[in-house]
């Protein structure tokens, strides 16, 4: 059985890259949506919806969360509804068919009417309609086109999965009804591609197998072609809607795809049809494989109508006006030569389609290669591939120069692997690019990191809900709000451009899943400084903390990541009613140590031990017969106890209180009264100092009189020689 698969099977630009968008957001969004089903493949679709991902048609049933607009795109009035909603919105509209969205948007107010060429259910025509406010005329035959009123003045554009063959036949009646008709042939060039070589392979083959969903437009456009050129044509979704007793062995069979394929689902029938073989009835079969061979090897011909295919797509790119009369895409069956099967065969003259993908030509989009770097630009890097045309890197693919150091990382002459983007970027040369294999790169370095618990610099960079989004190594990742910090942080927002020490904690390549912390790393550091300190701790060690926290009976304070406990009767030698007599919160102190039980994780400091004892010295301080000052703390039956400082008490029998009998102490004093004391006798060792308030009066009050006395001495002494001198004659009369 001889196989030939087509090249351009599979995924278009622009369902790669509407897939790719769906993927990276997996799991990034609270809810995510894709308006409509992302591609025409139910696996796909499937898959999809087992990850979360949910499809939605209605606008309206969407109220938050982040959606994704497929490829096919939508009108104007559903992505303006969609930002009005406040969703977060991802557009990964095919470009060529937003440059047709443009086009009608931009013909339409300048007064023209719209044609659209193409299925008038199909999304893509829809959304193409809505930016027209759904005025176009969307014609998809020829009778339809013969039945349409004159105009004026007109745009005409096309589905890009539109038939070559059906938009030249329209546009041919269409030409006859517009007086002034601006033609744009936006068929997709891939498309066009595809479709053309479905074809050519149709021709050659015994029997097609044409791999796509069942509501594939594109798919079902690639069905009729390979119908009509070979009567064996089977449609599948999957390698398991494949009837293998329908082929022979000796059959020679075309397989194709639509673009809503992926690449897992045609390797599964690849395989299938290679298991034919292996199955054969009672002899070893041959297997081999053909592929089309590249345009230039095709002839001339061939050449020049890839050469005029890259030039519509650049002039698609800049905007530009595709005449129908120069159409690239124009043409019948005698234009298009069939292609030249190739096959490679092993030296016992069997082929297998793992020769083929060796045997695949050396460049195409996608393929990864190495290169030399020939030349350095201030635009561009110039890349020798081996190819007959250098390849082109724009400067922006490539670092050059490290931040850091300012290393030139990059030279000539230096080996480079590149990615080829397009074999002829319309100049001749090889388009390049460094993205995705940087990607790989990073993400190695971040599976690594996570397997080796590295901690990564990163830069939160927005706040979404439940916590923010950090750049590691330019990978999105998520911090949640509780692993930002040991602490709790009220307004995450202050964080954005902020550095951050992170750690992957979560990490799911196929999701683009990254989850990270930075909470586990201060943690960790905390947990070795306390560690550390429970090492160093002994008792006696003065230790320098930060009051806390104060409760009825002491005080909390931190001593380097660690609490301890400063009792109240170790805040003060004198008696303390509540911590905050003494210290306040967040005050700074010295403390000792008193006590450590590493087992229970607590600790004893101690505050008034870091300061002398007021009894040291004490008799020096208060000498026997001193009068000083004291506040009444104290009152019991026999006495009243004065301080003279914190943690200095003396007592006042009852009987030296007044110089008079009292009968109760409360009768004179009461707490919290001042009053002078002579101090009668101080006891060191037992810590009793006895004092007087009697003792104390007669002195102030003896003071008091001798003031008294002299002042009227001095005033009786000052009047005898001041009367004699004033009135000396009346004095004599007398």
């Amino acid at each position: 059985m001889n196989v030939i698969v087509a090249r351009n099977a599979g995924f278009c630009f622009g369902v790669k890259r509407a897939v790719e968008a769906v993927c990276e957001h997996i799991g990034k969004a609270e809810k995510l949506y894709t308006y409509g089903p992302i591609i025409h493949n139910p696996e796909v679709v499937e898959a999809l919806s087992r990850e979360g991902v949910i499809v939605e048609k209605d606008v309206d049933r969407i109220d938050s969360g982040t959606v994704i607009i497929r490829s096919h795109g939508v009108p104007e009035h559903v992505y303006k509804k969609m930002v009005e909603k406040g969703l977060e919105v991802v557009d990964a509209t095919c470009p060529y068919v937003k440059r047709v969205h443009k086009l009608v948007k931009k013909y339409h107010s300048m007064g023209y009417k719209i044609i659209i060429v193409g299925e008038k259910e199909h999304p893509e025509v829809i959304g193409i309609n809505g930016w027209c406010n759904n005025e176009a005329f969307i014609i998809n035959d020829i009778a339809e086109a013969e039945e349409m009123l004159c105009m004026e003045k007109a745009c005409i554009v096309a589905q890009t999965t539109l038939m070559q063959e059906k938009w030249d036949a329209v546009l041919e009646r269409v030409r006859k009804k517009v007086k002034q008709l601006e033609v744009y042939n936006t068929i997709c060039g891939t498309t066009a591609i595809r479709q053309m070589e479905a074809e050519s392979i149709a021709k050659l083959a015994d029997a097609m197998i044409v791999i796509g969903g069942k509501n594939s437009s594109n798919t079902k456009k690639l069905f009729s072609i390979c119908k009509a050129h070979c009567e064996r044509t089977f449609a599948v979704q999957t390698a398991k809607d494949i009837d293998i007793s329908l082929f022979d062995p000796g059959d020679t069979v075309g397989i194709t795809a639509g673009a809503s394929t992926p690449d897992w689902i045609i390797k599964e029938v690849i395989e299938k049809m290679n298991q034919a073989n292996e199955l054969g009835k009672g002899h070893q079969m041959q297997e081999e494989e053909k592929t089309l061979a590249p345009a230039e090897e095709m002839g001339q011909d061939v050449g020049q109508q890839a050469e005029t295919d890259e030039q519509a797509v650049g002039m698609q790119e800049r905007g530009e006006r595709v005449s129908s009369d120069k159409n690239p895409q124009a043409g019948n069956d005698q234009q298009r030569p069939a292609p030249v099967a190739e096959k490679e065969e092993t030296d016992d003259g069997a082929a297998t389609i793992d020769d083929y993908h060796k045997t695949v030509i050396s460049l195409r989009p996608g393929k990864v290669v190495k290169g030399t770097i020939i030349s350095i630009n201030p635009d561009e890097i110039v890349v020798n591939v081996g190819y007959k045309s250098d390849g082109i890197l724009p400067v922006d693919e490539l670092t050059l120069v490290d931040p850091e150091s300012g290393e030139q990382l990059w030279n000539e002459g230096d080996s480079i692997e590149v990615e080829v983007v397009k074999v002829n970027d319309g100049e001749g040369n090889v388009l390049l690019s460094r993205k995705s294999i940087e990607e790989r790169r990073r993400w190695k370095e971040i599976e690594e990191g996570f397997k080796t618990k590295k901690e990564f610099k990163g830069v939160c960079t927005e706040v979404v809900k439940g916590g923010v989004i950090a750049k590691l190594n330019g990978i999105r990742a998520f911090v949640p709000a509780s692993h930002l910090s040991t602490k709790y942080i009220e307004d995450l927002n202050t964080l954005i451009n902020t550095p951050l020490r992170l750690r992957i904690i979560e990490l799911e390549r196929r999701r683009n899943r990254v989850v990270a912390s930075q909470r586990v790393i201060l943690e960790e550091e905390e947990e070795a400084r306390k560690k550390a300190l429970w090492d160093s701790l002994e008792e006696g060690k003065i230790l320098t903390g930060t009051v806390k926290r104060l409760t009825d009976f002491g005080a909390f304070v931190d001593i380097g990541g660690v609490d301890g406990l400063i009792h109240i009767s170790d805040l003060s030698w004198g008696h303390v009613r509540h911590p905050s007599e003494v210290v306040q919160q967040e005050q700074t102190i010295e403390v000792k140590v008193l006590a450590v039980d590493r087992e229970r994780e607590r600790i004893s400091l101690g505050y008034k031990q870091t300061i002398p004892h007021p009894w040291d010295n004490i008799e020096q301080k208060y000498p026997v017969g001193d009068i000083v000052s004291g506040k009444v703390v104290r009152i019991t039956t026999f006495g009243a106890f004065v301080q003279l400082e914190p943690g200095v008490d003396g007592l006042v029998h009852i009987s030296q209180i007044s110089d008079r009998h009292i009968d109760k102490v409360e009768d004179v004093l009461k707490i919290g009264d001042v009053v002078q004391v002579r101090i009668l006798e101080v006891d060191p060792a037992k810590r009793r100092i006895s004092l007087s308030i009697r003792e104390a009066l007669p002195k102030q009050q003896e003071e008091a009189e001798l003031t008294e006395d002299d002042g009227v001495q001095e005033a009786q002494e000052e009047m005898t020689v001041n009367l004699g001198e004033f009135f000396p004659d009346e004095l004599k009369n007398q």
